[in-house]
């Protein structure tokens, strides 16, 4: 695991001398974004210095559009992803308003302090400076006199359409885990901690895990998803609703219920990682409780003989 640094006024910037970083919010640490570290790496081998991911504490759009904004990961997740990555830093530029309100110039200023590294890779779109003004013209222009190769990436996936976060939320919101996943090169996955449910689940003969998810991370869409969940270093085949079923809309504000195959014991409390793997209907109104169960049923008979 790579070390982490905070770019503080206690830290060193003469760090970034040699260096070769891949710079970005990196929310969800897609495959996209799993190139440009992977360049970084090969330009700081080629050249001697570091690799490093250079990134931010929070997701800018956390302070600019917090009510619309739908995150991948959370940023602790996010950073430790970066730090598991295979570069050799991760270093964490805090995202202040004073940051924000920074020029294209003062940005460069503020981040590098006089000490450009040798490579920097970014994704072609990649924006920076207050009212994202700065572009990679910019940023080549400053490059020219900081002695700094800007490497602009065009991260596509095989069909050639872009990888971006924005287009896995989107594959996310529509129920396409299956897409959404290749692009991420990794299941899509939600982590929290068991809250107390509503206990029907025990009486229909199924009982589940109930995760609340904050509102910022709830970029999958509503319905019933096969899956594998994680506790206590042990991965059990999972039945997981997400979003709040309209049977149960005012009994329970739980978004992500999971039932556990084959779990036994108490998971109160416990953290719990949920990995998505297949969408197996949307929500639905049931007439019955018989007609639900036999349905619930159904869905854990699918995960257990195809997962």
């Amino acid at each position: 695991m790579a070390e982490i640094f905070k770019c503080d006024e206690m830290f060193d910037h003469s760090f970034f001398t040699r260096s070769s970083c891949a710079f970005g919010v990196f929310d969800g640490v897609h495959r996209g974004h799993q190139y440009l570290l992977s360049c970084a790496q090969e330009t700081a081998r080629k050249n001697g210095g570091a690799s490093v991911a250079l990134t931010f504490d929070i997701d800018p759009d956390e302070v600019f559009h917090p009510e619309r904004l739908k995150k991948l990961m959370t940023n602790e997740e996010r950073i430790k992803t970066l730090s598991e990555s295979g570069v050799d830093a991760v270093v964490v530029l805090p995202f202040t308003q004073r940051f924000s309100a920074s020029s294209p110039e003062e940005f460069l200023l503020n981040t590098f302090n006089g000490h450009a590294p040798s490579y920097l890779h970014v994704g072609y779109d990649f924006r920076f400076g207050a009212r994202a003004k700065g572009t990679v013209k910019e940023l080549a222009n400053w490059a020219r006199d900081a002695g700094t190769e800007v490497c602009a990436h065009d991260l596509k996936s095989a069909d050639g359409a872009p990888i971006t976060a924005t287009r896995i939320r989107l594959l996310l919101g529509d129920n396409d885990i299956i897409e959404a996943n290749k692009l991420l090169g990794r299941p899509y996955y939600l982590v929290g901690t068991v809250q107390q449910g509503r206990g029907e689940g025990q009486e229909f003969g199924f009982r589940t895990a109930n995760l609340k998810v904050p509102s910022q991370l709830q970029a999958l869409g509503a319905g019933v998803y096969g899956a594998y969940a994680h506790v206590d270093g042990m991965r059990y085949k999972a039945a997981v609703s997400v979003g709040v079923s309209p049977v149960f809309a005012d009994k329970t504000d739980a978004t992500c219920e999971a039932h556990l195959l084959d779990f036994e014991g108490d998971l109160y409390g416990k953290a719990i990682k949920v990995e998505f793997l297949h969408f197996l209907r949307p929500m639905i109104k049931f007439e019955t409780i018989d007609e639900l169960i036999a349905t619930v049923n159904g869905n854990i008979a699918w995960v257990r003989g195809n997962m």
